[in-house]
């Protein structure tokens, strides 16, 4: 396990309990993410040597518990998933827009 991924899931866990989930997950994009990463044929290794190439470190296996909804994203991951994924922050935040609605 790399050290910044222990980290992480002890940042996780204590945040857990002070974080509401919405619809039972801890994010709101997980969907979408997996939607485009699939759409352009990447494996989780490929985007997260993608966002690595901009300095977003996000795990393989982060990458895969965020794309279930067990793992917050921070808003520079959000920037470094729009622009390896293609789309705006705005398309990947469209679903949990319109359901406020």
């Amino acid at each position: 396990m790399y050290k910044n991924e222990k980290n992480e899931k002890n940042e996780d866990n204590i945040f857990m309990n002070n974080i509401r989930k919405y619809n039972d997950k801890l994010n709101v994009i997980g969907d979408k993410i997996r939607y485009y990463r699939e759409k352009q044929n990447l494996s989780l290794v490929d985007l997260s040597n993608k966002l690595l190439l901009l300095g977003v470190d996000i795990p393989k296996n982060s990458l895969q518990r965020l794309e279930h909804g067990n793992r917050i994203i921070k808003d520079y991951e959000l920037a470094g998933f729009s622009k390896v994924l293609g789309v705006s922050t705005d398309t990947l935040l469209k679903d949990f827009f319109n359901e406020l609605n």
